[in-house]
């Protein structure tokens, strides 16, 4: 079995071929639309908790192929019950070493949730709402740190935090996913994508 540190050094790699255009992982299918290759087994090096942004494909970003990564994707990369559930059945299933909470720059939900505490709404439908209420403390976080600080230094600062809370929730809200942290069985690190660079930084445990 790879280890968390194996796996996060594949996703760095992977990374760095996509930023210089040197990708191993091409398209997955030909002209006609017939899957290239056989099935492959699912065994994943990581689990992406990562936000639902179409400017963010996960597997073109890490260079990964078909069955590399279990990704949980959702506005905002929160970690509600339901996401939270997928971690711990990939982590369970597959003994996957790593979870990589993957927030990026410009995040409209963050954006979204910014802009709510600014000017609350009244119109929102529940789901939205859920969303806004998750990443609602991040926000609220970053406010008090950054004090008078431009609104693109709150949003990026609240970006990072928001990655913080949901490595948080994952850790502390899920027994399993606990255990398995303590027994240093697994590892749940943050990370943001930077879509002007295509550049993943992992951020420093503790230091998010």
């Amino acid at each position: 079995m790879i280890s968390a540190n194996q796996a996060l050094k594949r996703l760095r790699q992977g990374n760095q071929r996509f930023v210089s255009g040197t990708q191993t992982h091409g398209a997955l299918a030909d002209e006609a639309g017939n899957r290239r290759g056989p099935l492959p087994q699912t065994k994943p090096i990581a689990v992406i908790l990562g936000c639902s942004d179409s400017r963010v494909p996960v597997e073109t970003v890490f260079d990964q192929g078909l069955g590399d990564l279990f990704v949980v994707r959702v506005a905002g990369n929160i970690a509600a019950p339901s996401q939270i559930g997928s971690v711990e059945f990939a982590t369970k299933r597959f003994g996957t070493p790593l979870v990589v909470v993957l927030g990026h720059s410009f995040c409209g939900a963050v954006m979204a949730t910014i802009e709510e505490l600014e000017k609350p709404s009244t119109n929102q439908s529940p789901g939205f709402r859920e969303i806004v209420e998750a990443i609602r403390p991040a926000v609220e976080q970053s406010k008090h740190e950054n004090g008078a600080e431009l609104a693109a230094d709150l949003l990026e600062r609240a970006v990072r935090e928001n990655a913080r809370a949901s490595i948080d929730q994952l850790t502390h809200g899920s027994e399993l996913l606990g255990q398995l942290v303590r027994q240093e069985e697994l590892s749940i690190v943050g990370s943001e994508y930077f879509l002007a660079t295509g550049i993943v930084e992992f951020l420093p445990v503790g230091h998010i």
